[in-house]
């Protein structure tokens, strides 16, 4: 026998002399064969090396079982959790999951999408890259009625759900907190402000300082990537500053984390000079001295709630609504970095 041959119910049935329709019925458990027939089956199909063409079989009732996930990035805490979230769902209702990676690219985003639609996955969880302006690569999905849900960075319109938290209160409170410690001269350390999360987050920010009655000076806004050289690149902008910001409000955690300690080791105190607050609730907030104040992102909730709705529509217990805006509560935990008052 040729060990390169992919072994088939024909081969089975000549090798035990009964018909490919008997092996069929006997290998899915089929009571209208006889036990012994069954074992005979199973046992031959295991000496053989049968595996069963799920995709096949799929495909004859108009589905993969598999699930698409684009996202943006691979080394964040919250996508992580996003996908712990994804995949304990899909895996209990019996999905497999199919990832695809932008890395902050439109072009590599649109690619991801046409070759998940190709492989025809029955719904689509994804999250926009940074450049992404429409979703034209997404409307194939639609036309197809191929359930799709955004979350994290989305474009609200009327034309597909999304789960998001309020990111303009979470900028607010963080902001809020930094002034009700004492901050006057707060900097906002932030990314891409044509992605909704930043420019919402933005938005929080200016609104408490309006609140207030704090002016917003240009020089106190700092957009970059969230990479480590970008929260170096901040605390080495933040040092040039005089007088130097007394609070800082940075939409990511790690950034946060690489700026304060870039700054530590320049002679700044932390909280008593300058204040920080971050976002996400990232493991290295925890980690780092003093620990990070931050805004919570439930990511492993976000990624459950986007597999649950995506399942429950493919079941037929309920309908996806393309209009739908689904906001997860999230909230800011307070810890020693932006404590200038103290507890």
């Amino acid at each position: 026998m040729d060990i390169n041959k992919e072994i088939t119910i024909y081969d089975i049935a000549e090798q035990l002399k009964v018909s490919p329709a008997t092996v069929s019925r006997g290998l899915k458990g089929d009571p209208s064969i006889s036990k012994k027939t069954t074992n005979r089956i199973n046992e031959m199909a295991i000496k053989m090396g049968y595996r069963a063409n799920h995709n096949a079989r799929n495909l004859r009732q108009q589905q993969t079982k598999t699930i698409g996930v684009i996202i943006h990035e691979m080394n964040s805490t919250f996508i992580t959790s996003v996908l712990s979230g994804i995949e304990k769902v899909t895996t209990e209702a019996g999905y497999d999951l199919i990832i695809a990676h932008s890395a902050e690219s439109c072009v590599r985003e649109a690619a991801n999408a046409k070759n998940l639609f190709n492989k025809r996955v029955d719904g689509l969880i994804a999250s926009l890259s940074f450049d992404t302006t429409n979703l034209d690569h997404f409307k194939p999905f639609k036309e197809k009625n191929v359930p799709l849900i955004f979350f994290d960075r989305v474009e609200q319109n009327e034309e597909y759900p999304v789960i998001i938290i309020d990111n303009v209160k979470c900028g607010y409170q963080a902001t809020q907190h930094l002034i009700e410690q004492g901050c006057k001269r707060i900097l906002h350390i932030t990314s891409n402000l044509q992605r909704n999360v930043y420019s919402e987050r933005y938005k929080g920010y200016r609104n408490a300082l309006n609140d207030n009655e704090i002016e917003f000076e240009d020089n106190y806004l700092l957009i970059n990537d969230l990479s480590e050289s970008a929260g170096i690149e901040s605390a080495m902008k933040i040092l040039a500053m005089n007088p130097l910001p007394d609070g800082v409000f940075i939409t990511n955690d790690f950034v946060a984390a690489v700026c304060m300690q870039t700054l530590k080791k320049h002679g700044i105190k932390i909280p008593d000079d300058i204040a920080f607050v971050g976002f996400n609730n990232d493991a290295i907030g925890k980690l780092i001295e003093p620990s990070l104040t931050t805004i919570d992102y439930p990511g492993n909730h976000i990624g459950e709630i986007a597999a649950k709705n995506l399942i429950d529509h493919l079941k037929g217990t309920s309908n996806i609504e393309y209009s739908k805006v689904i906001i997860i509560k999230s909230d800011l935990i307070i810890r020693e970095s932006s404590l200038k008052k103290g507890l």
